[in-house]
């Protein structure tokens, strides 16, 4: 595909996504249904795609369009990079139509515009700039313009089948480059080839396995000892779970969702992990050293990897939400041991997802108290975390 037919793709994958499909739903119909396709075809589309959608709003100015579409987010992609969309928009072979004149007349008068409103250029929603900025202070803008840019991909070492540099020289062997992070014992971030690594050796082996920086910081500063239990009860496809278990621990994963673990006893048996999935009867009367809670939340934290939820994240599901992690912590606190530790988890940004969840616990079970916490943005490489871990007074 040449660069123009890759753009006219993207338009309609775009076009899809704003009429209400997600992401990976439009991209993955567009690929089935272009076989001429190849691999890093498909791959630049996606780019495409997802740069659109983290600067939907800074896009779609730039366009001096009134509303996004497919057409307009391509259009004002090209001038934030600088080239020319008369150039692209053709209509010549498998280029976009060429520009209108209500179209040239929009790129000039958006051109005579100076400069953008903060909230445009950061491509953040009107109505959560407040509770952000409130959470991330004089870090607002920082992180926010942090969030328009694509996420690094980052490896965890399976410690129970590897250390870091075999896990290089594994990678290596595929043609993938990946150096230490620093302060972190496990952590690898890929520097070369990361379509490689579902294919790699190392992965299929189970010497690694994706997991974002912050989360994988977060757990390796939980108090775990070999032999330690640990109930990790949002369990979801299991990536905290299995970096538990490399450490020793005799884990246990649920999930009210049980569909959400189906992919959790083929990455254990890959991992060489001793993960046992259990349903609520199994949970009944036991107690945990630790037990671990990544809730259900708004996902402003991820939003570099999944930018469509930008857009469509609410206030009403932002209540919601708070209501669900509330219960679950008053629900899951009944299962830690009496000198263990409950550790709650979310991949937010929000205050009201985040510390003020925590406050809340605290004054409705004045025996527990707050160890620490720690709110994690990408302005430390990784995806936005809050970690919280508390104990009983």
């Amino acid at each position: 595909m040449t660069p123009a037919a890759r753009i006219d793709a993207a338009i309609g994958i775009l076009d899809r996504i704003l009429s209400g499909a997600a992401a990976e739903q439009a991209l993955t119909g567009w690929a089935r249904a272009s076989r001429f396709a190849g691999s890093g075809d498909r791959a630049a589309v996606r780019d495409l795609v997802f740069d659109a959608l983290r600067c939907r709003r800074s896009f779609t100015a730039r366009a001096g369009a009134a509303t996004p579409s497919g057409r307009s987010l391509m259009i004002g992609a090209l001038v934030a990079r600088g080239s020319d969309p008369g150039a692209v928009f053709s209509g010549q072979g498998y280029a976009p139509a060429a520009l209108d004149a209500l179209e040239r007349a929009a790129l000039a008068a958006a051109s005579a515009v100076e400069a953008l409103p903060e909230l445009v250029a950061l491509d953040c929603p009107d109505w959560i700039a407040p509770a952000l900025r409130a959470a991330l202070g004089a870090e607002f803008a920082n992180v926010l313009g942090a969030m328009r840019e694509r996420a690094p991909v980052f490896l965890r070492v399976n410690a129970e089948r590897t250390d870091r540099a075999g896990a290089r020289a594994a990678l290596g062997a595929d043609g993938i480059g990946a150096e230490p992070v620093p302060n972190l014992n496990f952590a690898l971030k890929v520097t070369d080839n990361t379509q490689k690594i579902k294919t790699s050796t190392a992965y299929l082996d189970g010497l690694v396995e994706l997991q974002d920086l912050s989360p994988q910081a977060a757990v390796e500063a939980l108090p775990i000892h070999p032999g330690a239990t640990v109930l990790d009860y949002c369990a979801g496809g299991g990536g905290k779970a299995l970096a538990v278990a490399a450490r020793g621990a005799e884990v246990t994963a649920y999930d009210a969702l049980p569909q959400r673990m189906r992919d959790l006893p083929v990455r254990a048996a890959r991992a060489g992990a001793r993960v046992t999935i259990a349903g609520p009867d199994d949970l009944r009367g036991r107690h945990f050293d630790l037990v671990l809670l990544d809730v259900p939340c708004s996902g402003t934290g991820t939003w570099r990897r999944t930018p469509d939820a930008k857009w469509t994240l609410t206030a009403e599901r932002l209540a919601e939400l708070a209501r669900v992690q509330a219960k679950i912590l008053d629900d899951a606190a009944g299962f830690v041991a009496p000198k263990g530790h409950l550790a709650y988890m979310t991949c937010s940004l929000l205050a009201e997802e985040n510390r003020a969840q925590i406050d809340g616990f605290v004054s409705r079970n004045p025996s527990w108290r707050l160890v620490r916490d720690r709110l994690y943005t990408a302005l430390s490489g990784g995806d936005g975390f809050y970690s919280a871990l508390l104990t009983r007074a």
